[in-house]
């Protein structure tokens, strides 16, 4: 598993979005990326940065920034989750788990005393030059776009 730093080349990740079309980190060379990972679409926190996000996506592409989302969900679940929520950006479909085990990402959780291996909520900044600016790990999930915009002035 990737132990991923600032300053580190992020690993350029290729996966299948809610369409099933393939989106790479090369489809946004010279602009800034942020790539988040969440656990499960349709759940309160996931729900709450992602319409976080939604809420504040125009103050986001206005700086350039393109916003994309990653979990092991399966691509009808991202196109439900889009719909029901409105979401105006990308969501990739990793159900083979190759995009979390790049970003190191993925791993054994403890939830109300049960073990099992899931999604560490984590956001990547990844600047114009494919250079990781920030990695924002257990991120406000209110607050999200603040954290990222307080982050990248």
């Amino acid at each position: 598993m990737a132990l991923l730093k600032e300053g580190d080349k992020a690993p350029v990740f290729k996966g299948k979005d809610q369409h099933g079309k393939t989106v790479s980190l090369t489809d946004f060379k010279g602009k800034r990326v942020v790539l988040y990972f969440y656990p499960k679409d349709m759940t309160p926190g996931c729900t709450a940065q992602a319409c976080n996000l939604r809420d504040n996506y125009q103050a986001l592409t206005k700086k350039g920034y393109a916003v994309v989302g990653v979990s092991t969900d399966s691509e009808q679940s991202h196109q439900k989750f889009i719909e029901k929520y409105e979401l105006p950006f990308t969501l990739l479909a990793d159900e083979d788990k190759a995009v979390v085990h790049q970003y190191g990402v993925y791993g054994e959780k403890q939830m109300m005393g049960k073990t099992y291996d899931g999604i560490f909520r984590t956001t990547f900044l990844i600047d114009e030059h494919g250079v990781i600016a920030h990695i924002i790990k257990k991120p406000d999930t209110k607050n999200h776009t603040e954290e990222i915009l307080e982050l990248w002035k």
